[in-house]
């Protein structure tokens, strides 16, 4: 599980039936200097599955890869990155 900032969203005029509905988001992912304020360097955006609504300039807890599908388990859906819940605070 990874942290993220979203930045913005993302508007789909074709997509896989079993994603209709779903909102999409950009992800920039934290570094552990970034969670420290030791550094501003951004890594590169990601789109991550978004079904708790979080807008832009919220930060998200995200999985990947095949754990970002487990929450759709036996059903399964082709996705990369999936928002796991919305952080209201980090501490570190």
């Amino acid at each position: 599980m990874r942290i993220g900032e979203v930045v913005g969203s993302v508007t789909l005029s074709v997509c896989h039936p079993s994603l209709e509905g779903a909102t999409w988001r950009i992800v920039v992912p934290y570094t552990r200097a970034n969670l420290e304020g030791k550094s501003n360097h951004r890594e590169e955006p990601l789109v991550v599955l978004d079904e708790l609504q979080a807008g832009v300039g919220s930060r998200m807890a995200f999985t990947e890869s095949a754990e970002a599908s487990a929450p759709f388990y036996p059903e399964q859906k082709p996705i990369d990155a999936y928002n796991a819940a919305i952080l209201d605070s980090i501490d570190l």
